[in-house]
């Protein structure tokens, strides 16, 4: 077989968040649900804006964040100045694997190949073996919050108490498979509940536009 190569735009972009200020630009940016302008990154960093432009820009440049321009909101019309520019997270997921392999491939594969079974039994199986890995992961002994973030679902607490989820670990998949990736991830967070001894129920599916397809409810409280 021949050698692969590893994409130089992956290796650089990773490379960038090695630098602590820029990780902790990246974090923040990445924790916002609308566009973050220099201001507000560098407050949040504790550093200066100049030097938050930076290196904003230079996460920029390495693909790991998208920038627009926009006016503060109620600003418009002459004189309100220039707009300002604001970065985001890119959606692009961004992997190095040495030496090169395709694991997207295989899971789109197996995801086609599940959706296509007409009995229905190959959905349950995985449906079981995700609740599985739930309970497993549940033994690790993280609180709840560490395991969802180490799961990769970027969880955030509500003022109503509900455990949001701003990131799906199998966004390429649920573009393609959204009933079937939703119904996974409905399972595994069950799992993930019931090892913790807590109410599998808790879990809902609740589809919403930019985050995982599961809310998770506060425990109800003894009466």
């Amino acid at each position: 077989m021949g050698r692969h190569s590893i994409r130089p735009d992956a290796l650089s972009g990773l490379g960038t968040l090695a630098d602590p200020v820029r990780r902790r630009l990246y974090d923040y940016v990445a924790s916002q649900d609308e566009p973050v302008r220099r201001e507000d990154a560098a407050a949040a960093a504790g550093i200066s804006r100049t030097l938050a432009a930076y290196h904003l820009d230079r996460l920029a440049e390495a693909g790991l964040l998208a920038t627009s321009y926009a006016r503060p909101a109620g600003q418009s019309g002459p004189g309100a100045g220039r707009p300002a520019k604001q970065y985001e997270r890119v959606q692009d997921e961004l992997t190095v694997s040495l030496p090169p392999r395709n694991y997207p491939l295989l899971a789109r594969l197996l995801a086609d190949a599940v959706a296509a079974d007409p009995s229905g039994a190959v959905r349950q199986a995985l449906a079981a073996a995700a609740e599985a890995e739930g309970r497993a992961a549940a033994e690790q002994g993280s609180d709840l919050l560490s395991a969802l973030t180490e799961g990769g679902y970027e969880p955030a607490v509500t003022d109503s108490g509900d455990i949001e989820l701003r990131n799906c670990p199998f966004h390429q998949l649920s573009q393609r498979h959204t009933e079937l990736v939703c119904g996974l991830n409905h399972a595994l967070l069950r799992g993930v509940l019931a090892g913790r001894g807590e109410e599998p129920a808790r879990a809902e599916l609740a589809p919403r536009t930019g985050r995982c397809c599961v809310v998770i409810h506060p425990a109800r409280q003894p009466v």
